[in-house]
């Protein structure tokens, strides 16, 4: 059974960090590209940042310079650093799993995350 547990979400004041995980089990972790994606309310899910199964990254232009994404092979675990956080950055934050070369999609179920003063 895949399981993908996001935690780390919070309230944090505009100018602040913090750091999210993604704690895969299920899967031959190493294989997979993970994204992290984030819905704010009433607007659609963005996508916000990809590390490949052989550690490239790409970030969304939003949030370069801001967040860097980055991954534990040993610990099955992806992260995302957010710093300089921004009210505009409130949402539910989500992983995403999906095999190097494949199609099957994993989701897990989301860390709220709210910029606020």
């Amino acid at each position: 059974q895949v399981q993908l547990a996001e935690s780390g979400g919070g309230l944090v004041q505009p100018g602040g960090s913090l750091r999210l995980s993604c704690a895969a089990s299920g899967i031959a972790f190493s294989s997979y590209n993970m994204r992290w994606y984030r819905q704010a309310p009433e607007k659609e899910r963005e996508w916000v940042a990809t590390i490949t199964s052989n550690g490239s990254t790409l970030n969304a232009a939003s949030v370069r310079g801001r967040f860097t994404i980055s991954r534990d092979n040993a610990k099955n675990t992806a992260y995302l650093q957010m710093n300089s956080l921004k009210p505009e950055d409130t949402a539910v934050y989500y992983c995403n799993a999906v095999r190097a070369g494949g199609t099957t999609s994993y989701w897990g179920q989301g860390t709220q995350v709210t910029v606020s003063s």
